[in-house]
């Protein structure tokens, strides 16, 4: 058996991983202001000196699963005016379009088990340019591109380190680390490299006091004491390292001039040793926490190599085999990535995937928050929250997270997000199924799950509502899982189905607004994707019925209907609940048409596309005729049932047909379920085939939504003839906005006027997949609208999958379009092939916009590069 599969059977092997956080600083988590200033309270400048409540950060972090225990790199080049030990970037109101990391780094390769590790940090020569970038991004407005680091010139002369950083285990809990430095400048440069070790403070709040400590031993080596952490010894090679210490402690005298009893070898003190020499570590060589400091000069062109361990066990020569253990570990992480490649033959499209794949397996993360201790504060820290104002999350009351979790973007989105998180499982059931049905389950557990069923949102705002895709996730996730393992987990199936049914009802009971199958929900993710906030409250008994909410749920029904159908083969009792679905279904395909009362539906004829209504309180209606993906959305409440499945249940076949016969007005309005498409197969879909046709005219038109890199996610027609709408006597304005947001809606991160999403994209690729599986070549359609040529839906799912892959590979002249036309990104040999994965991107040329290490849901596109399965 190949190794790193043999690994993935013993649960230890992920005992220990990258799960510290890129940044911790700027969380809700950390905010004790009274007035819930989260971005200023625990911020990038006293990040150094503050101790962290609920979890850490650090650069290429590793921890425990419980996150007692971290080590990370720290680096200084002499220059800086503080040493690199995390990350730098800009908080929401510091940037002209919120949050932003302003770093350049690569997560280049992982394996499940993190058994081989690797990323590439490149860090400057020069003093890195904190003022200029904070100061240039506060002059520039909405509508200016932001200020990134390399805009500053400081990587125009390759005055810049390159540093790689590899992690291979020797066993479960013995890690080797290997730290290469490259300069790429024309000079030697010095630089200080500072393996740090940590414990978490878990002690300062008021329920234990215990905690561990890391001692110097003997040259080279740092015992770690600690009753809970396996790892004992912290060795360097280099046996002539200075090792210093301080404590994990907050320096209140440097934040808040105010005393501290006992020990002042703060959080920051090696930080100030190292820079000013400051007599703030410890001489008694002890401390909550330990660096090795190798302070070196690497000549101009050259690198050099440094490596540490961190382990159980007591040894005589700790690095006599590390050479021959990382080869071994990288030559296994080879082996069990060319299986998964091995229908993929492309270099480049390998390349890109199993970056999409490292960058899943990096962006893991210790998340701890307890909101009950959070909202009251603990013994021996207080909470001055002020109730009389928003506190944020305080009908969460049961919320207690404490587990490994897929990050949308360890630095931009350090917290888990529901809708993020289910199309993350997709990908990572291609490497790590079991991982995938872990995170799936998790999110549905009672310590998360709010009692009355509601998933929760973010940390910002548990209670928003994201789009319900989980059931979607779960069944994909159990496909892919069935198909590579030559079985069902109908347990993981069976359990994760009635939590759902949990969800499905607080979806009906709070977001059907009248009780006739018309769903709102709010921005539901899309931000700004309506003509106004549709999270308004608004007056006179007026309100939004949503066409993208009722898709949705259109959409979960049939996915629960279809799991249910798949439990029915094994157990009958779900028949029933099939059954339950397959009505529910029909009866929101009839309220998408009527309003539930006869009045005017969301789909419009003469545009031929879905729009959403604003209902006024007279009992008129107003069709808000604005072309974006939320009229796209009911194309992915589609569901193909290949007969045999039906032959098994005779029950649901025989209330189906009742309903045909006797409810015409729930069946006139859907695909033809009755007829046969070729194999033998069933459509449900809320679009009939000429509404279908209709949809993808416009979808496929470049003047609208076809874009050279997938689907916008806003009509083009808007960018000189844009939508207006007035409400509550403001007129509303919407532009097509192929990148960064000119609106401040939503606190800076509104950018779903315009530019291409993955999710969305991958979604609309699966249902014309669907389409075609019952179609066939029956079903043809212009690509692009207007061409003339002719194709059938695979071909066209095929076609905005290549578009979507060409935003990272190479195109004809060697460029790849997420670069936004960078030539040093694109050409320079020691960039060229490193890939970022960014939250969104241009709607005309494809750049990389917004968080720029979102591999998460952009990590769909390691499933999209893989060709299809028979799934």
């Amino acid at each position: 058996m190949i190794a790193e599969k043999h690994r993935l059977q013993n649960t230890d092997w992920k005992n220990w991983g990258p799960y510290v956080s890129n940044r911790q600083w700027g969380n809700v988590r950390e905010d004790y202001s009274p007035n819930g200033d989260a971005w200023n309270f625990a911020n990038h400048n006293n990040a150094e000196s503050y101790a962290y409540r609920w979890g850490e950060e650090g650069i290429a972090g590793i921890s425990d699963a419980k996150q007692i225990f971290c080590f990370a790199l720290s680096f200084w080049n002499k220059k800086d005016k503080m040493v690199k030990e995390r990350f730098f970037g800009l908080s929401n109101p510091q940037g002209n379009h919120g949050e932003d990391i302003k770093e350049i780094f690569y997560y280049l390769d992982n394996t499940p088990t993190h058994s081989y590790m690797k990323m590439l940090y490149k860090y400057p020569i020069n003093a890195f340019p904190y003022d200029d970038i904070r100061a240039e991004n506060a002059r520039r407005g909405k509508k200016e591109a932001e200020y990134e680091i390399f805009d500053t010139g400081i990587f125009d002369k390759d005055e810049y380190f390159d540093i790689f950083i590899e992690y291979a285990k020797a066993d479960h809990n013995d890690f080797l680390v290997r730290v290469t430095v490259f300069n790429r400048s024309d000079n030697a440069a010095p630089i200080i490299i500072a393996p740090t070790v940590w414990f978490r403070n878990n002690w300062k709040w008021g329920y234990n006091t215990y905690k561990g400590q890391t001692v110097a031993s003997h040259d080279g080596c740092i015992n770690i004491q600690h009753d809970s952490i396996s790892i004992k010894k912290f060795y360097s090679r280099d046996t002539d390292a200075e090792s210093v210490f301080c404590e994990n402690e907050t320096n209140n005298p440097k934040l808040y001039g105010a005393p501290y009893p006992g020990n002042t070898y703060f959080k920051d003190g090696i930080n100030d040793y190292i820079i000013y020499g400051s007599n703030t570590i410890n001489p008694e060589k002890t401390g909550t926490k330990a660096s090795f400091l190798l302070d070196e000069i690497i000549e101009a062109g050259e690198s050099k190599s440094f490596d540490f361990r961190l382990s159980p066990q007591d040894l005589d020569e700790p690095f006599e085999n590390f050479d021959e253990i990382f080869s071994a570990r990288i030559t296994e992480a080879n082996e069990f990535y060319e299986e998964i490649q091995n229908d993929v033959t492309n270099e480049d499209e390998r390349n890109v995937q199993r970056q999409a794949f490292a960058g899943l397996l990096w962006n893991k993360q210790f998340y701890h928050y307890n909101v009950g201790k959070w909202l009251k504060g603990d013994p021996n820290y207080e909470a001055p929250r002020d109730f009389s104002n928003y506190v944020r999350n305080t009908e969460w009351n049961h919320l207690h997270n404490k587990d490994i979790i897929s990050m949308p973007d360890k630095w931009e989105y350090p917290w888990y997000a529901t809708w993020d998180l289910a199309f993350h499982c997709v990908p990572y059931a291609l490497i790590d199924a079991e991982f995938a049905k872990g995170q799936l389950l998790l999110l549905t557990k009672e310590w998360y799950m709010h009692p009355n069923g509601q998933l929760p949102a973010y940390e910002w705002n548990l209670s928003d509502v994201n789009p319900p895709v989980h059931a979607w996730s779960c069944f994909r996730v159990f496909k892919i899982d069935e198909k590579q393992n030559g079985k069902p987990d109908l347990l993981f199936l069976e359990k994760v189905f009635q939590k759902l049914l949990l969800n499905f009802t607080w979806w009906v009971n709070r977001k059907d607004k009248n009780g006739k199958n018309i769903f709102g929900g709010g921005f539901l993710g899309l931000d700004n994707i309506g003509a106004f906030d549709r999270n308004m409250v608004l007056k006179d008994g007026q309100h939004l019925e949503q066409a993208d909410g009722t898709s949705w749920m259109a959409m979960y029904a049939l996915n629960m209907m279809r799991i249910a159908m798949e439990l029915a083969q094994y157990y009958q009792v779900y028949e029933d609940m099939a059954i339950k679905f397959f009505e529910h279904y029909l009866y929101i395909a009839e309220a998408m048409e009527n309003l539930g009362d006869g009045t005017k539906g969301l789909w419009n004829e003469e545009d031929g596309f879905f729009y959403d209504v604003l209902q006024l309180g007279n009992g008129d209606s107003v069709s808000l005729k604005l072309r974006s993906i939320v009229g796209l959305i009911p194309m992915f409440a589609v569901e193909i049932i290949d007969h045999h499945l039906l032959d098994k249940m005779p029950n649901f076949v025989e209330r189906m047909d009742w309903v045909l016969k006797n409810k015409p007005e729930l069946t006139k309005l859907v695909s033809h379920w009755e007829e046969e498409g070729q194999g033998r197969k069933h459509l449900m879909s809320i679009l009939r085939k000429t509404r279908l046709t209709k949809v993808l005219s416009r979808m496929l038109d470049e003047k609208e939504f076809l874009s050279d890199y997938g689907i916008r996610a806003m009509s083009k027609v808007y960018e000189e003839n844009p939508f207006v709408f007035s409400v509550h006597g403001t007129q509303n304005v919407v532009y097509y906005t192929p990148a960064e947001s000119d609106s401040r809606m939503f606190g800076g991160n509104s950018n779903w006027r315009g530019p291409i999403w993955f999710p969305i994209n991958f979604l609309i690729v699966e249902s014309l997949q669907r389409f075609h599986f019952y179609y066939g070549n029956s079903m043809k359609v212009e690509l692009p609208t207007g061409s003339g040529d002719k194709r059938n839906l695979d071909e066209v799912a095929q076609n905005i999958s290549n578009r979507l892959c060409s935003i990272f590979l190479k195109d004809e002249v060697g460029q790849r379009p997420f670069n936004g036309g960078n030539a040093k990104f694109n050409y320079d040999e020691n960039f060229k092939d490193y890939i970022t994965f960014f939250e969104y991107f241009h709607g005309d040329n494809g750049r990389g916009i917004g968080a720029s290490h979102q591999t998460g849901w952009t990590a769909t596109v390691a499933k999209l590069l893989k060709p299809r399965m028979s799934f």
